[in-house]
């Protein structure tokens, strides 16, 4: 870039001086202290605020949660979206809020748990203390396939709120396999009593024109039989008709993950040597209690699959 200086400024030598820093005395950070202060209780005002909030909205769903059609009590959502599908699962875990929340604090956690659905391949957290850590999955069909032939997905890790008694975690990703973007993953908790704990879990994420064209075709060939979990009617025997489409698509991944999560926390009492093979086994066999709208393959496939992507990670690692 060509300097604007006048060239008699300065000989062939000189180089113009940095200005000095400027002197701040006490005051100066005891006022910048004093502003960091307020920023940090107005997050904890906002932290608790929001923590209050899913409180109440347990107290308001109680009755609908303890008449769940899951058999445990949860509580599954959806929008009727093409261009922005979305899952929200509100649901009762048996474990305390202090478990709960000192594990799902972690990137390690979420890519541990997060590799046990049929479709990811591989998980890997790299650390960054400032923006926070990066997931970096590949995801790719739910049967073995070469980990070159999945796709790349990268997501954000936040912590954005760990109180006492609310827990706040997002995943985000602006750019997602065949046109999409914008992933959005976040999960919310806050304790009920000493034993449970109430989440939030939402999924959401955008599709553009060329992933809703790729999505109809996979809806009307082999995707035409999957569905969600939402009733829509009855056909002449009774029996539940569900709701299809990319409606289904956004419930079964809502509930895949929440089922991973409880599998995770499930699993955190078992010895560490043992937690792979009892994760997959317990998710599994989650997974199996729907088998209507999950069922992808047997028992020893899938667990014969995750065994290999386990052992190819760690021969990828740094010092595998």
């Amino acid at each position: 870039m060509r300097s604007i200086l006048p060239h008699s400024s300065f000989g062939h030598h000189d180089r113009p001086r940095k200005p000095a820093a400027p002197h701040h005395g006490p005051m100066f950070w005891l006022s910048h202290a004093a502003v960091l202060l307020a920023l940090l209780l107005i997050a904890t005002e906002v932290s608790a605020e929001q923590g209050a909030g899913l409180r109440a909205q347990y107290e308001q769903m109680a009755p609908q949660l303890a008449k769940s059609p899951f058999q445990k009590p949860i509580v599954l959502n959806s929008a009727d979206s093409t261009e922005r599908p979305t899952g929200e699962m509100h649901a009762v875990v048996q474990h305390p809020f202090g478990t709960l929340s000192g594990a799902l604090r972690s990137a390690d956690a979420w890519c541990d748990l997060l590799t046990l659905p049929a479709n990811v391949k591989r998980c890997a957290v790299e650390d960054d203390p400032a923006p926070g850590a990066t997931l970096h999955m590949a995801v790719g069909r739910k049967f073995d396939q070469p980990i070159e032939d999945a796709y790349a997905l990268d997501f954000r890790f936040q912590v954005l709120a760990a109180q006492p008694q609310y827990l706040l975690v997002e995943m985000s990703a602006n750019k997602g396999p065949m046109g999409t973007s914008h992933y959005r993953l976040t999960l919310e908790a806050v304790p009920i009593d000493a034993k449970r704990s109430f989440v939030r879990l939402r999924y959401a994420y955008m599709n553009n024109l060329a992933a809703r064209v790729a999505t109809s075709a996979y809806l009307s060939t082999s995707g035409r039989d999957k569905v969600g979990f939402t009733v829509v009617g009855r056909d002449d025997e009774g029996r539940p008709r569900y709701v299809g489409g990319i409606q289904g698509i956004a419930e079964r991944n809502t509930m895949r993950y929440f089922l991973a999560i409880e599998s995770y926390l499930d699993t955190l009492p078992v010895p560490p040597e043992q937690r792979l093979d009892r994760r997959l086994r317990d998710w599994f066999a989650a997974t199996e209690r729907y088998a209507r709208q999950l069922h992808e393959q047997s028992l020893d496939e899938y667990v014969a699959m995750k065994h290999k992507e386990a052992r190819r990670q760690v021969a990828i690692a740094p010092g595998g």
